[in-house]
C-alpha cells in the first residue's frame, strides 16, 4: 500500500508530455538510424534520391541545353556525341528534357505523398481515438473513395476540371494532378493510421493522460501520433515513387501534365505514336522514371525493416 501511494505522485509528474518517455522515443529513431546505415539497400537508394533531388533543383548543373529549343531538321535524331539521348519529334534534346523533367515529376510525387499522408493521418488518428459513430461514418466515406478505380477517377476529375482545348497554366496543372491523386489515394493512408491509432489508444500512457485530464487534441497529437508515425512514414516513402508513376500514367493518357511542362510522363506521352521510329525518345525518360520509382520503393522497404521491432 505504501509503495502504491509513493508511485502516484510520479505518475502525476508525467502530465506535461512525458507519459511517453522522450528517451524511449528518441531511442527508437536512433536505433533505426543505426540499422539503416548498415543496409546497402538504404545507401544505394539514398544516393540515387539525392542525385535526383539535386537534378530537380539545379538542372543546369547537368546540362546547358535548353529543353524547349526545337531544331526541326534534326527531328528523331538518334543518340550521338552531340546529343547523348538523341532528339524527339520536334528536334528537342532528349537528355536536357529528361534532366529538366525530374523537377515536375518529383514535385508531383512529393506533394501528392505529403497531401495523402496528411489527410489520411488526420482522418485515421481521429477515427482511432474517437471510434464509435465517428469511426463508422468516416469509414463509409473512405470506402466510397477507395472503391473508385484510380485511372477512371483521374479521367473523370481532370476532364471535368478542364474544358477540351482549354489552355491551362503549368502551376494549375500540377495542382490539379496533385489534388486528384490525393483525393483518390488517402483512404489507404487512413487505414494504416487508423489501425495504429486503435492500438495506441488502448495503451497505458493514453489512459494515464486521459485520467490526468488531458484533452483529445493533446492526447492525439502529443501522445498517440509519435507512436503511430512509423508505418505511415514508410507508406508515404513508398507511395512517393508510386505517385510519380501515377503522374506519368495520367500524362500518358493526355489528362495529366501537358506541354510546355517538361516531365517524364509528358515525354513518354509525346512519343507514343512514333515509338518504332524513335525508341530512344521513349526509352530514356522511361528509364529515369523506373529508376526513380525503384529508389523510393527500396527506401521505403529499408525504412520498414528498420522501424519494425519484429525484424530486430
Amino acid at each position: 500500500m505504501t509503495d502504491t501511494l509513493r508511485q502516484e505522485p510520479s505518475l502525476a509528474g508525467h502530465d506535461d508530455g512525458a507519459v511517453v518517455s522522450p528517451q524511449a522515443e528518441s531511442g527508437l529513431w536512433s536505433d533505426a538510424w543505426k540499422q539503416l546505415r548498415r543496409r546497402p539497400l538504404f545507401i544505394v537508394s539514398g544516393i540515387v534520391i539525392v542525385v535526383l533531388l539535386v537534378m530537380a533543383l539545379f538542372p543546369s548543373l547537368f546540362t546547358g541545353a535548353d529543353p524547349t529549343f526545337q531544331v526541326l531538321d534534326r527531328s528523331g535524331e538518334a543518340p550521338s556525341a552531340g546529343s547523348w539521348f538523341g532528339r524527339d519529334l520536334f528536334g528537342r534534346d532528349v537528355y536536357a528534357r529528361a534532366i529538366y523533367g525530374a523537377g515536375p515529376s518529383l514535385a508531383v510525387g512529393l506533394l501528392a505523398s505529403l497531401g495523402t499522408v496528411l489527410v489520411g493521418s488526420l482522418a485515421g488518428l481521429t477515427m482511432g481515438y474517437f471510434r464509435g459513430l465517428t469511426d463508422s461514418v468516416m469509414s463509409r466515406i473512405a470506402e466510397i473513395f477507395a472503391g473508385i478505380p484510380f485511372v477512371l477517377g483521374g479521367i473523370v476529375i481532370l476532364t471535368s476540371l478542364n474544358k477540351p482545348g482549354e489552355i491551362v497554366g503549368s502551376t494549375r496543372l500540377v495542382v490539379q494532378v496533385v489534388l486528384t491523386i490525393v483525393l483518390l489515394s488517402w483512404p489507404l493512408a487512413m487505414r494504416i493510421m487508423r489501425a495504429a491509432a486503435l492500438a495506441s489508444s488502448q495503451q497505458d500512457y493514453v489512459k494515464a493522460a486521459r485520467a490526468l485530464g488531458a484533452g483529445p487534441l493533446r492526447i492525439m497529437f502529443r501522445h498517440m501520433l509519435p507512436n503511430c508515425l512509423a508505418p505511415v512514414l514508410v507508406y508515404g516513402t513508398i507511395q512517393l515513387g508510386v505517385f510519380i508513376g501515377a503522374e506519368a500514367t495520367l500524362s500518358y493518357l493526355g489528362i495529366g501534365l501537358k506541354d510546355p511542362v517538361v516531365s517524364w510522363g509528358v515525354m513518354i506521352s509525346e512519343v507514343q505514336a512514333r515509338i518504332i521510329q524513335m525508341p530512344h525518345a521513349l526509352f530514356f525518360p522511361a528509364a529515369f522514371l523506373v529508376v526513380t520509382v525503384l529508389a523510393f520503393v527500396m527506401m521505403g522497404d529499408a525504412l520498414r525493416d528498420a522501424l519494425d521491432p519484429r525484424g530486430r
